[in-house]
């Protein structure tokens, strides 16, 4: 299904760039033979049924990713911006013995349970140049509901939770958000995710195969090289989360034309400040687009196209996504009301690899995800996310959520980022405290954003205190980590 996918696109447009890392660029002709080439490697490297890829976004990421598909195993992406105990967890949980990865990352490797099979170590050149003089094999007979890959959620517990996704659905939400998206083969698209995450992975290296379209991959974010990429190759999709933008929006040097090519900017993966949207757009004239998705849903559950879009709402679900908003007791709410997000439809995981006690309980009879997200429909069917439900904070009894308090503060002319957190209030329960991080050069005081706050906000919303910061702890994505400013207190 995946694999051919890719057949289809050398078969359709053998000579289309494919993908271009700024070092090494394959057309789809190059690419098909490249991952036939890794096909061999990993069956004469391994008899697992699970093999493990730890490479950047780049021209050989989607090469090694259809290999392992092409030879009927599961690719289990890895993230290699964990430290060395965290990945020798995840490695261990997904039982595997190869790592197709690449000599920077060979210091993570002493620790790892698994053979690293560094790329540059073998022939690929020659064995690819022998590929093209041979018919590709065929792609594996494989159904919809057959494994393809699994992705590690987090690394940083003791128990690492591996998501899997089959085959079904990842072919279904690159066809679905296609289509939503109305995209077609012509685009240009920048790819500046890492593959080890499900955003990077399903709108970047999957969803522009089946497309047929060009991928520009740079392995490490660099704002001014984003720029420099999207002016250079006229760009014209950009998918990415908002700290990516906020970074680009940061550079003093970038023209107001610079991104006058740019058909469609997608924004996810993290809530967008309203300050980076009307940043971009009053700097660059680019609206960006936001979506939601998880992991569990592979990724996109709903999106903002270029016809049917409102700002400051995550868009409508894509085609054959269902989404219901519900109350304590699992009952549909109304319009206007927040409530959790269920989300149904062939994207949702086949389960938590070899938990199948975690997957009841976030997967019902009917087929019913459970988000862990809360948001509320408008009237017209937009979605807008407004938090976590463990993230929500009980205070006199009255739930709040954080969301709300982060975009008040962030609305504030001398704030970049802020993040809100509940400790515990003897007379309220929870009380909430905020932690901000200020625009460069820009002061700004912790009683002044307890008064920004006081104007847009009940009282009892108001953070009970205001940590100014020079930065906070972050994923691989740019997302804080709000488990771990506890640890700030």
């Amino acid at each position: 299904m995946l694999v051919d996918a890719l057949l289809n696109a050398n078969h359709r447009s053998p000579h289309t760039l494919a993908v271009d890392d700024g070092v090494r660029s394959l057309t789809y002709r190059q690419l098909a033979r490249l991952a036939s080439v890794m096909r061999d490697v990993v069956r004469h490297s391994t008899q697992s049924e699970r093999v493990g890829i730890m490479l950047p976004a780049s021209s050989v990421f989607p090469a090694a990713l259809f290999g392992v598909l092409w030879s009927s195993r599961i690719a289990v992406p890895l993230n290699f911006l964990l430290n060395p105990n965290e990945l020798a967890r995840i490695v261990k949980d997904a039982g595997l013995d190869l790592i197709l990865t690449i000599h920077h990352f060979e210091h993570l490797g002493a620790e790892l349970p698994a053979r690293m099979l560094f790329l540059e170590d073998l022939p690929l050149k020659r064995k690819s140049a022998f590929a093209l003089l041979r018919r590709l094999p065929p792609a594996p007979t494989t159904n919809a509901q057959d494994t393809a890959v699994i992705l590690y959620t987090s690394g940083t517990t003791a128990e690492p939770k591996g998501v899997e996704l089959t085959y079904g659905n990842l072919h279904s939400n690159c066809v679905d958000t296609i289509h939503s998206l109305n995209v077609d083969p012509r685009q240009k698209i920048l790819n500046i995710l890492p593959p080890f995450h499900i955003f990077g992975l399903t709108a970047n290296v999957l969803m522009p195969v089946v497309l047929g379209a060009t991928v520009y991959a740079i392995p490490r974010f660099r704002p001014l090289a984003v720029v420099k990429t999207v002016v250079a190759k006229k760009i014209t999709v950009i998918m990415a989360i908002p700290s990516m933008y906020a970074a680009v929006l940061r550079t003093k040097s970038t023209r107001p034309d610079s991104f006058s090519s740019i058909y469609l900017a997608i924004s996810g993966g993290e809530p967008l400040p309203e300050n980076v949207r009307a940043g971009f757009k009053e700097r660059f004239g680019v609206t960006l687009r936001e979506g939601y998705g998880l992991t569990e849903t592979s990724p996109v559950v709903s999106i903002n196209s270029l016809d049917i879009c409102r700002e400051g709402t995550v868009g409508k679900p894509i085609r054959n996504v269902e989404i219901r908003i519900a109350g304590p007791d699992g009952e549909a709410l109304p319009v206007g009301r927040d409530g959790e997000i269920l989300v149904r439809g062939p994207g949702v995981m086949k389960a938590y690899y070899n938990k199948p006690d975690d997957t009841r309980r976030v997967i019902d009879a009917q087929g019913w995800l459970q988000t862990g997200d809360v948001g509320r429909f408008d009237q017209d069917d937009f979605l807008t996310v407004t938090g976590r439900a463990k993230d929500m904070l009980i205070i006199g009894g009255e739930n709040v959520f954080p969301g709300e308090i982060e975009a008040v503060l962030e609305a504030h002319e001398a704030v970049l980022e802020a993040a809100v957190i509940g400790v515990p209030d003897e007379s309220r329960g929870e009380a909430p405290v905020a932690f901000v991080i200020p625009r460069r050069g820009v002061q700004v005081g912790e009683q002044e954003l307890r008064n920004c706050a006081k104007r847009a906000l009940a009282g009892f919303k108001v953070p009970k205190q205001v940590y100014i910061r020079e930065d906070l702890p972050k994923g691989p994505t740019g997302k804080i980590l709000k488990r771990r400013l506890r640890e700030l207190l």
